[in-house]
């Protein structure tokens, strides 16, 4: 192996096989009951949680450590009007046809349209954004590699951490994204990833039958 700079692992736990089995039921069994809401309450939520959580984030796996993901944590109600406000005219073209017969037949039984008032009620939105060029220090330009499974690794962390604090979210991919790097002030290095929506759920929210089948082990997982 090539000599490089490194430190002991000196961090890690290591759980006997009844702990190791019981730790992963019990992963599963929380994990399981995050669900995508579309009816979020106004409540508050502290920065801190949600600093927290991207901070969490930060420490996915991501090609050659260059960490190539900026997270625009919104609060501001003039803020989150105005996505509202630019998501809900792309949406409207979206559901008026741009998708195609398919894609709407498809997400009838989840019962969406372009209305998204989530976008304001919500506390937080999140704006995530790759980076094309980076590196460890916020003044490099080097290239980044593995962009997007990087930022999609780090996006399953973000949701993971929002989930274990105890708030519920949703992802939304407004088509196209580029009016998210105008309204967050972002630069022609970032490119627009997804929209993270964070907060409590409404007292009248509700999962749609649809998204509760998941296929099963032996579908999504061959053992060899």
């Amino acid at each position: 192996m090539q000599d490089h700079d490194a430190s002991p692992l000196n961090d890690y736990i290591e759980y006997s096989s009844e702990e190791m089995l019981q730790r992963s039921e019990d992963f599963y069994q929380n994990i399981k009951r995050r669900h995508s809401i579309r009816s979020f309450s106004s409540r508050p939520v502290a920065k801190e949680v949600i600093e927290n959580c991207i901070k969490a984030a930060g420490t996915a796996p991501n090609g050659a450590n260059h960490q190539p993901w900026h997270f625009v944590a919104i609060n501001s109600t003039d803020v989150k009007k105005k996505i509202r406000e630019q998501a809900e005219i792309h949406e409207q073209n979206f559901y008026q046809g741009r998708a195609g017969d398919e894609w709407l037949e498809a997400l009838k039984p989840l019962g969406t349209d372009a209305n998204k008032p989530y976008l304001e009620h919500a506390p937080w939105l999140i704006a995530i954004f790759s980076e094309k060029k980076g590196g460890l220090s916020t003044e490099d330009k080097n290239t980044n590699y593995y962009v997007h499974e990087s930022v999609g690794i780090a996006t399953g962390f973000l949701i993971n951490a929002l989930h274990s604090s105890g708030l519920v979210t949703l992802t939304h991919t407004p088509k196209p994204m580029s009016f998210l790097s105008k309204v967050c002030g972002q630069g022609d290095n970032s490119r627009p990833y997804m929209l993270l929506i964070a907060g409590y759920p409404s007292d009248d929210a509700t999962v749609p039958h649809h998204a509760t089948t998941k296929k099963s082990l032996n579908d999504i997982a061959t053992f060899l």
